[in-house]
């Protein structure tokens, strides 16, 4: 299975965040605490440079806490600042301003000593399509200062919001990266920051229902009411569940594509439960 997709903008987008990377002190890498590996870009490392980073794992009341609580342990071993957040709802975003100046507490005291006392801190923000970023800095801001949808691709160009408390961010479009291998390409379509437009949909769905099987097999049971067979391919469990909703078309067969349309969204709104599909 073959899922790439790089709109012609990603690379002009790219471009922009290479020549803009002079202008701040800090990057801000938003990841999405279900997919926390698969939704790291590695062209943000090479953009970042030496800036310091702090990563946002957003949508972290979607995930499966005890996970996420794992994959933080991992960062802070890098040593890399990582904080918890769902910018939809709002939880844990406060926490930003405080993290912010603790990351670049010593450019701060240079300032200071210099006699620049409550210098603008400059952070940009980054991140794949659909993560979340315009939410981020919407919460932050305090009004609409980003559009935000729940699907990838809305903002394009670049964008300067100034906060109340001395930190401007660098609004950037989601970027992803020219070539992915499929398992990666799969969590990126589950998740929404991949154009369904151009996914064979019952194919990721039956994918998704396999994976579910393997790591929150209960889910299926309760949300769907059936027991996954543990041999069975993707393509019966989606069938079975598309025959549970009552999906059915003449002849008495399964309407799949619908089934599968239906999963997918009602796995990335968290009704299936709080999930995380990768472990550190």
């Amino acid at each position: 299975m073959n899922i790439n997709w790089y709109p012609g903008h990603m690379k002009k987008a790219t471009r922009m965040m290479e020549d803009s990377l002079r202008l701040v002190d800090a990057v801000v890498e938003l990841r999405d605490a279900r997919i926390p590996e698969s939704s790291r870009n590695p062209d943000v490392e090479k953009l970042a440079g030496g800036k310091p980073r702090l990563i946002v794992l957003n949508r972290a009341d979607q995930a499966d806490p005890a996970v996420t609580a794992l994959w933080r342990k991992a960062l802070t071993r890098e040593g890399v600042m990582a904080l918890e957040m769902d910018c939809k709802s709002g939880r844990g975003v406060k926490a930003f301003p405080d993290a912010a100046r603790t990351l670049l507490r010593e450019l701060i005291e240079r300032s200071e000593a210099k006699g620049q006392v409550g210098r603008v801190l400059r952070f940009m923000v980054l991140g794949i399509p659909n993560v979340g970023k315009s939410s981020f800095i919407n919460r932050l801001a305090g009004r609409r200062a980003a559009e935000t949808s729940d699907r990838p691709g809305v903002t394009r160009g670049k964008q300067w919001i100034t906060l109340p408390n001395g930190i401007q961010l660098l609004d950037t479009p989601g970027i992803l990266w020219p070539k992915f291998e499929e398992e990666i390409g799969l969590h990126l379509a589950w998740t929404g920051a991949i154009n369904d437009n151009i996914l064979d949909v019952e194919l990721v769905a039956s994918r998704l229902l396999e994976r579910l099987r393997e790591l929150y097999p209960q889910a299926i049971r309760d949300r769907y009411r059936f027991d996954p067979a543990p041999e069975a391919p993707g393509y019966e469990l989606l069938e079975a569940a598309g025959r549970k909703r009552g999906f059915l078309v003449s002849g008495g067969e399964v309407n799949t594509e619908r089934m599968a349309h239906v999963l997918l969204d009602e796995f990335r709104e968290g009704k299936l439960g709080r999930m995380t599909l990768e472990r550190p």
